[in-house]
């Protein structure tokens, strides 16, 4: 695709450089960024440098964040003895958007995942030992994708702790298999977190 200018070029370029963008929404975006007023710009701009250059991550959960830890991690209205054990942060807004969880949360970063090269150590394995280890959780709740890549994950995790005093749970199969879990309403969702089952296993 020819273009007019190289500004624009670059810009459609960086922007379909974007998951799930391509170049036509790409120079649509384009456009209609020039059509604004330049302060729209540069808002977007530094919303975006901002992003990248002060977030951080909680400390405690892998969580996004503003502070060393999460408004999640630091409420004292959260129950910290249960931890729900997710993929990535777009699984704990999914939960917290049911309503329904009032405990707190374990960020792996991702699944075991061999077709991409992902193993156990690429995830944050560790935190769960630690917080094993400070004797102060009761239960692990898995909520982790009904897909191969997610059940391979819990197993691989209950194997590896199941001789520690806590209880491990999975979100009841409310979920269809196959199922991202941050695609799930939030009613299916918020039942499967009530109605969670003993991990084993066998499930």
């Amino acid at each position: 695709m020819d273009y007019p200018s190289k500004v624009l070029a670059k810009a459609v370029e960086e922007i379909s450089g974007l998951p799930g963008i391509g170049k036509k929404t790409a120079l649509r975006l384009a456009l209609h960024l020039l059509r604004q007023p330049n302060s729209r710009a540069t808002s977007l701009g530094n919303a975006i440098v901002n992003l990248v250059n002060e977030i951080k991550y909680c400390k405690d959960c892998h969580n996004f964040s503003d502070y060393d830890v999460c408004e999640i991690c630091s409420s004292s209205k959260r129950n910290g003895e249960i931890i729900c054990i997710v993929e990535d942060v777009r699984d704990v807004i999914a939960i917290e958007n049911t309503g329904k969880y009032t405990g707190k949360y374990l960020i792996l970063g991702g699944k075991i995942s061999p077709m991409e090269g992902i193993g156990p150590h690429h995830l944050n394995i560790p935190s769960i030992e630690k917080k094993l280890n400070e004797g102060s959780v009761s239960e692990f709740i898995f909520a982790l994708s009904a897909t191969m890549e997610g059940d391979t994950t819990a197993y691989y995790i209950y194997k590896k702790f199941k001789n520690s005093p806590v209880k491990f749970s999975s979100i009841a199969r409310g979920i269809s298999v196959g199922d991202e879990l941050e695609y799930a309403d939030e009613i299916s969702l918020g039942r499967s977190i009530i109605n969670r089952l003993p991990y084993n296993e066998k499930d």
